[in-house]
């Protein structure tokens, strides 16, 4: 009896863990958000909850040596800007994801600013899901995924391990 309640227990406790990210693609899915305040790259407290969930992936995949940490804007003004505020905000990311103990060599902050939107500019509501962060794998043990360089065609934002 002891060992079936062990062994219900440890089910349950995966089915939950299951339910925190799921993959799509190479595409590390959350349910969190990840927040920032208007026009800055400052985290806002309430993207702890979705950090813990990339930080618990990392954990129990470890088998993927890099991620990519995917910033995007909408178009709203100018396109330098947006692009050095995404590069920013991964950055922001990452540096937040290694003081949580992540290592900073399993990190890539990349930005893109408006060039990948997934919906129409021309709404409020395709504004909003152009302004996103993306968790990407980009590297299994080492080697790349897909074939693709690890940026993903996006800009390295900077050196996650400074």
């Amino acid at each position: 009896m002891k060992y079936l309640i062990t062994a219900a227990l440890i089910f349950f406790t995966t089915c939950l863990q299951a339910q925190d990210y799921k993959i799509e693609g190479n595409e590390v899915k959350i349910e969190k958000p990840v927040l920032f305040e208007a026009g800055s790259a400052q985290l806002k407290p309430e993207s702890t909850a979705a950090l813990e969930i990339i930080k618990k992936y990392l954990e129990d995949k470890s088998y993927i040596s890099l991620l990519r940490v995917e910033c995007h804007t909408d178009n709203s003004g100018d396109n330098e800007v947006n692009q050095t505020l995404s590069e920013k905000r991964a950055l922001a990311i990452c540096a937040a994801l290694v003081k949580m103990g992540v290592d900073c060599k399993h990190l890539i902050a990349v930005g893109f600013g408006s060039t990948k939107p997934v919906a129409d500019n021309a709404t409020p509501e395709g504004k909003a899901a152009n302004r996103r962060v993306s968790f990407i794998n980009a590297a299994l043990r080492n080697h790349p995924i897909g074939g693709m360089p690890a940026d993903g065609g996006g800009k390295v934002a900077g050196d996650t391990c400074n």
